[in-house]
This record gives structure tokens, C-alpha cells and sequence, in this order.
């Protein structure tokens, strides 16, 4: 029996090529990929060749270069765009998938017979699990008690589901069908940086979705290459994206010291992580 072709795999690249071509050589051979995209938001480091050579290898493979960094929403939405398979899977540069990974990922999204977002069980080269996997929507309450705490999202794995709904999954990988993607018009490009996947997930979630981890679904996620050379920048549209994310959802139903007041905390929460950020500069 054949297994249908029906996954369009999205890889936004920026300064990925020391991971890039290991990622799409597992896309290549992944079970059930139909058709590969790479965005590329204007690197320079060899990342448009490595995707050009895999594109003159494999007629699924096409890439599209911006000229500048528009931000990684507006790229998933670019990829999103350039296929047309139903099934969407948002994939990192840095994360190697199995060839049955995404596979086991669609099984339970049909099994679960209704509109879905689903993300994987990931871990990095040390074995530590991600904690960005399953995540809660963030506590701006908690924020303002003490900003350090409030913006700890991680969830605990429950191991006795192998479908654990969660507010939130990773954006570094994503299987959505794309009735849904377009249902709830895409990734909000008002992002740069972090925080649209919580966003994405919230509003799948509005829009009647199960939002949820595959923990029998585990993938080697080589955290953070696209941004080490730029952790400053990083930080800033973390931050940036957490106040957009707490401006459209909670805002509009706080009173203004309030939102003074998670303002401030957020960026505390920033100032706070400076010290960190300038040796790795």
C-alpha cells in the first residue's frame, strides 16, 4: 500500500548552513513529503546553496530568497503559499526529523478526526528534552509578582498519553492541515521573532482545534543556531513578541495601570537577562 505524498514541509533558514543540509536530506527521504520549501530570510553564510543543490536534486525541493530578514512569520507564510499539499509541517533548519516522523504525526492527527495542531516530544544533542514543547499560554498575573517566574512556560510531559493537549507546541515543529492554517489566516506577521507559534496555537484553540504533543513522537532539535551569532537581537524581539502577544489577547480586557504595569514587567524580564547576553556578545 502506498502512503499519500500529502505533507508540505516549510524550512525557514537564516545562517543555517551548518544544519540545513542534514535537515533536508531527512525531508527528502521523510515518508509522506510531497513537497519541500525553504524560505530564506536573506543569509549569507552558504545556506542558498545548500538549498539550491538539494532544489537541482529533487524536483520537491523549491527555495525562495528574501532579500532582507522580513521575520519567520512572514516566511512559514511565504512557504505556506508556494505548496499545496493539505498537511503543512513547520520544520526548523536545525531539527532531524525520522523518516517516519512526520508520518506518525498525521496518524494521530487522523486519528483524532478533527482540526489539529500538533508538535513532537524534542531534545538536544545532550539528551535534555526541550521545555518549549509543551508550554501554557503565558501568566501575565504571574509576571507581574515576579517577572522571572511569570515567563516560565513549560508544561511537564505526561507520559501516559501519547497526545497530550497543551496550550502551546513548539514553532520549530508544527503539522497542521491546511484547512486550519488558512482558516485562521496563517501566522500573524506582526512578529519577528518567538512568540507567533504561541499565538498560531491560541488561536487554533479559539478556532475549536486541539492543540498537542505527540510524546511517542521524539526529534533531535539542534537549538539555536540561526540566532547565536545574534543574541541581543534575539532577546529583544522575545520580549517584543511577548508584548504583542499580551496586547491583541489580554489587553483589551485590562485596565491601563495594568497594562502599564505587564509592560514594565516584560521588559525587567529583559534587562534582567542582559548581563547574560553581552560575554556572548
Amino acid at each position: 500500500m502506498s502512503i499519500p505524498a500529502d505533507i508540505a514541509a516549510v524550512v525557514v533558514s537564516y545562517q543555517s548552513a551548518s544544519t540545513l543540509d542534514a535537515c533536508l536530506h531527512r525531508l527528502r527521504i521523510a515518508e509522506g513529503v510531497g513537497q519541500i520549501r525553504v524560505v530564506d530570510n536573506g543569509s549569507d553564510d552558504g545556506t542558498l546553496e545548500i538549498a539550491r543543490q538539494h532544489a537541482l536534486a529533487d524536483a520537491r525541493v523549491r527555495f525562495i530568497a528574501n532579500p532582507d530578514n522580513p521575520g519567520f512569520a512572514v516566511a512559514c507564510n511565504q512557504g505556506a503559499r508556494d505548496s499545496d499539499a493539505p498537511w503543512i509541517a513547520f520544520v526548523n533548519p536545525d531539527l532531524q526529523v525520522e523518516r517516519d516522523t512526520l508520518l506518525r504525526l498525521r496518524a494521530h492527527a487522523l486519528e483524532h478526526g478533527g482540526p489539529c495542531l500538533l508538535g513532537a516530544d524534542l531534545y538536544g544533542e545532550d539528551g535534555v528534552h526541550d521545555g518549549a514543547a509543551r508550554r501554557r499560554d503565558p501568566d501575565f498575573a504571574a509576571m507581574l509578582r515576579n517577572p522571572m517566574a511569570g515567563a516560565q512556560l513549560e508544561v511537564a510531559a505526561d507520559q501516559e498519553r501519547a497526545l497530550q493537549p497543551v496550550a502551546a507546541v513548539s514553532g520549530a515543529l508544527m503539522l497542521v492541515p491546511r484547512g486550519l492554517f488558512e482558516r485562521i489566516g496563517g501566522l500573524d506577521e506582526g512578529y519577528r521573532l518567538h512568540a507567533e507559534d504561541l499565538d498560531l496555537c491560541r488561536r487554533a484553540r479559539e478556532a475549536g482545534a486541539l492543540v498537542a504533543v505527540a510524546n511517542d513522537v521524539a526529534v533531535l532539535h539542534v537549538r539555536g543556531v540561526s540566532s547565536r551569532s545574534r543574541p541581543l537581537f534575539v532577546e529583544w524581539h522575545k520580549h517584543r513578541g511577548l508584548w504583542r502577544y499580551f496586547s491583541r489577547f489580554e489587553a483589551p480586557r485590562r485596565g491601563p495601570l495594568v497594562r502599564a504595569a505587564v509592560f514594565a514587567a516584560i521588559w525587567a524580564h529583559f534587562l534582567a537577562r542582559l548581563p547574560r547576553m553581552w560575554p556572548r556578545r
